[in-house]
């Protein structure tokens, strides 16, 4: 439930003061990580863990806004890739520090090194643990 709750008052922090939902802004952060700002789209998905048709929504949204464009698979020509514009990269730039603050107010400044220390700690052997099962989901990091 934290995490919800924490997610949730990001969301509202990013559309009140960007107008973009936590979402979008996730999905700008990643493009903006990836070569030439552009990623597939079922990578993306899967990076993000979520369903494809959310992605698609989601990004339908953001081209009607103009913060990302889909064009055809450069490498093949049979996939979609979502890129992100250069409105896009504004946006990211104006609302990271808006991001950056919400998750330092309501998580970081919160918890001691310490607690930090063991968090890591115990999503390091999560992440070990889940990838030892389904190793074919390493490709997500």
């Amino acid at each position: 439930m934290g995490t919800e709750l924490l997610n949730h008052q990001l969301d509202r922090e990013l559309r009140e003061e960007h107008d973009i939902s936590f979402s979008e802004y996730e999905i700008l952060v990643r493009l903006s990580e990836a070569e030439d700002g552009r990623m597939r789209m079922a990578i993306l998905a899967d990076a993000m863990s979520h369903s494809r048709s959310r992605v698609t929504h989601t990004i339908a949204r953001m081209e009607r806004a103009d913060l990302v464009v889909r064009e055809a698979s450069r490498a093949d020509g049979r996939g979609v890739e979502a890129v992100m514009t250069e409105e896009g990269r504004r946006v990211l730039i104006a609302a990271a520090p808006t991001h950056v603050r919400g998750v330092r107010e309501h998580l970081v400044d919160l918890a001691s090194k310490q607690d930090f220390a063991a968090l890591g700690r115990i999503f390091d052997e999560v992440s070990d643990r889940l990838l030892r099962a389904k190793p074919d989901e390493a490709d997500i990091r």
